[in-house]
């Protein structure tokens, strides 16, 4: 209670957490907006039988705008896909590569090119969901989902979806300028939180007409805490290197010569590898939905749950950790800063020697925190399918959800210190660690 009073102290911190809490509810109204001619209760019946797989997943992530055929259907995700183009063609492309090194100029460039992606892609992804629609259209026991097929119908889908992935994009970068935490993670997490409540009254209506033993529910129940577990340990771990800073001479002053550290995350991509694979992994499915040729026969064999698909996207998360941490820090950029402000590594020469240095221990970090991202992702998907859930829990969502909650958490508590209150987790010995060097 002590926190919230001081929260409520703050004028600009309470704003920002009005502001944030305003948004997100204007994106839980939008869910139920549904798209111009389509059924959404027939949809949803289809979607029940379909939990578990790609689409099970593709709701999750879109905040259950799918199951309503919402005008967010499409959710961030598109948004998400052009942020990994981008960042991909940002290595091998020079013009994007000199553009992020100028700063807050050139970041803003690249968020325009973000912008521009996004309702490319949507209108990509936008016109496989209209086919899709239209396929289930006799298909189905429940009826049809599609009222009026044919390319009106398709055309006013487009906009619609693509007109509400807009608005979400929108509205997360006001969340990020205007609020608390980061907008995009935010309604991504908004959206899995707000189908938990449901999810376990299912749980608990199976339970009670047997179609789940309670020992099962208590082992589902025993692995998603040791996960969370797991994860907000790992999320929280660094390694620190000493810093030293020389001392030096103005007048008869002598400044300088104190220790300080450079702190080093785990993992240091946060949560962004499993979002960037799951984005991948679900774009078969539009590609599928297009007629493209081979599509669907990898959609067919790349399913949610099997040990193709784990496989991949252990492998993708892997390869994502390295590669966000190799965009985001540069030990090169990070040495050269050292040295201008007379700081150096005990025991390592200042300049390249330092880089060196940062990057090794950074590689061997990496390594277990990659392996740790890849491992909380798949294992909870296995014992759900062994255990059959009957909503989709995965290691991704309660790693985004923790995440967020943390990196929010963290935010928060900065506000308050900065302004002489006590944080969230009350003494500066239990202070959370930021997730950001």
């Amino acid at each position: 209670m002590s926190v919230i009073s001081n929260i409520a102290k703050i004028p600009e911190l309470r704003r920002r957490l009005l502001f944030t809490l305003g948004m997100i509810a204007v994106y839980r109204v939008g869910i139920f907006v549904t798209t111009p001619g389509v059924d959404r209760n027939v949809m949803r019946r289809i979607m029940q039988d379909s939990s578990a797989s790609f689409l099970g997943m593709f709701n999750l992530f879109s905040g259950g705008a799918l199951k309503q055929l919402s005008i967010f259907a499409l959710g961030i995700m598109p948004y998400v896909s052009a942020s990994i183009i981008l960042s991909l063609m940002g290595v091998v492309v020079k013009p994007l590569e000199e553009l992020r090194k100028e700063g807050e100029a050139g970041q803003r460039k690249i968020n325009q090119y973000t912008r521009y992606g996004t309702v490319m892609l949507s209108i990509v992804q936008g016109f496989g969901i209209a086919m899709y629609l239209e396929g289930l259209n006799g298909s189905s026991s429940y009826g049809d989902v599609v009222a009026n097929p044919g390319w009106i119908f398709r055309i006013i889908t487009i906009i619609s979806l693509t007109t509400g992935t807009a608005f979400i994009m929108w509205l997360g970068e006001q969340i990020t300028e205007r609020g608390i935490g980061n907008g995009i993670s935010l309604i991504i997490f908004a959206g899995i939180v707000a189908g938990l409540p449901d999810a376990l009254f299912q749980t608990f209506q199976q339970v009670k007409i047997g179609q789940m033993k309670p020992i099962d529910m208590l082992v589902v129940a025993f692995v998603a805490v040791l996960t969370t577990s797991v994860i907000v340990f790992f999320e929280r771990a660094q390694r620190r290197l000493p810093i030293q800073y020389a001392k030096r001479m103005q007048g008869k002053q002598v400044y300088g010569g104190q220790a300080s550290h450079l702190p080093l995350r785990v993992n240091m991509a946060g949560v962004i590898p499993p979002i960037f694979t799951s984005s991948l992994l679900m774009f078969p499915v539009t590609l599928a939905n297009l007629k493209v040729p081979g599509m669907t026969w990898i959609n067919n064999h790349i399913q949610t749950g099997n040990w193709v698909y784990l496989t991949i996207f252990a492998v993708m998360t892997i390869f994502f950790c390295f590669f966000y941490t190799a965009v985001t820090f540069q030990p090169v950029e990070v040495a050269e800063n050292l040295k201008k402000q007379n700081a150096f590594i005990p025991g390592i020469r200042p300049g390249k020697a330092t880089a060196d240095y940062i990057d090794a221990v950074l590689t061997r970090i990496t390594v277990g925190g990659a392996l740790y991202v890849a491992a909380v992702c798949t294992v909870p998907t296995l014992l759900r399918s062994d255990y059959q859930v009957p909503f989709y829990l995965g290691g991704t969502s309660l790693m985004i959800v923790v995440g967020v909650a943390l990196d929010t958490a963290q935010q928060v508590e900065s506000h308050l210190i900065t302004r002489h209150y006590e944080g969230l987790t009350g003494p500066s010995s239990a202070r959370i660690r930021g997730r950001k060097s």
